[in-house]
């Protein structure tokens, strides 16, 4: 059993898989041994029936971890408090572990996209998305841990890197980073850089999660579908990703073209051997 330090006050909790309505009747009748998993609250949050029940049981023997969509933490819309009086409450109600969102924006002129939009690396953005997580913190009383965005162009106006304004973002909101290993892989290949580089930049004692997840390659670009198994490059830069931070809980995101629970739990513990052995 691989055991690693606390991050950020957050405990290493071992390879996990994403809580899905596909897989619901065999949560039902099955309890796997999964280390933990993780929750999108919209999928939940104003249910009684059927999902938010599972979700109770699923709480009552796992550790979760509440994975959100439409903080918007990168809009320059007012935040919405009714929203994240919802999250805490549920994740007072689950004990989740740690709440996690994205650097970017899903919310404009009062309506949510429903889209994960990236956002510009200027000082300016910057000093807004700080300003917001130190907000959102304070209401929810707990450090929110915030994900890099996979993108498909870049800013003209950007003035910084995407892994230098995520390593500010961090230590100035004074927050966790969940490096998503498959996004840096895609962003890498659309924007032509090292992607090694661009882990070597982060602050990564501050990395508390990682996301794994399968892409399409379209030859011009690389598209995060999050519908297939993780392809060969990405367990290759998983496996740096390990290198430099030590064991990090870990996640595989498999939402399109969703096979049976056993496939992708068995997707997410190849990441085994890149962790066992290694020391925090």
């Amino acid at each position: 059993m691989t055991t690693a330090s606390p991050r950020l006050g957050h405990p290493y909790l071992g390879l996990g898989v994403g809580l899905r309505a596909g897989h619901f009747a065999y949560l039902e009748a099955n309890q796997p041994e999964v280390d933990w998993f993780e929750v999108i609250p919209e999928n939940v949050m104003d249910s009684q029936g059927r999902p938010r029940h599972l979700l109770e049981r699923i709480a009552a023997r796992y550790p979760v971890v509440l994975h959100c969509l439409s903080l918007s933490i990168g809009s320059t819309d007012p935040l919405d408090f009714d929203y994240l009086a919802r999250i805490k409450e549920l994740a007072a109600e689950v004990e989740a572990v740690w709440v996690s969102d994205h650097v970017c924006w899903t919310a404009v002129g009062g309506v949510n996209t429903h889209e994960l939009v990236p956002i510009p690396f200027t000082e300016e953005s910057l000093a807004h998305v700080v300003e917001r997580i130190r907000a959102v913190q304070e209401f929810l009383e707990r450090p929110l841990v915030l994900e890099n965005q996979s993108s498909y162009v870049t800013f003209t106006e950007s003035t910084m890197t995407e892994p230098e304004f995520l390593a500010r973002m961090a230590e100035e909101a004074d927050c966790g980073l969940l490096l998503d290993v498959s996004n840096v892989y895609v962003v890498s290949v659309n924007h032509e850089f090292d992607p090694v580089e661009y882990l070597r930049a982060l602050p990564r004692e501050r990395v508390v999660q990682m996301h794994l997840a399968g892409h399409q390659d379209r030859g011009s670009h690389i598209v995060d579908t999050h519908d297939g198994p993780v392809p060969d490059p990405v367990w290759d830069l998983y496996a740096a990703a390990v290198e430099m931070t030590g064991p990090v809980s870990t996640l595989i995101e498999w939402d399109d073209k969703l096979p049976p629970f056993p496939e992708v739990h068995a997707e997410v513990l190849k990441a085994r051997r890149f962790v066992e052995g290694i020391d925090a």
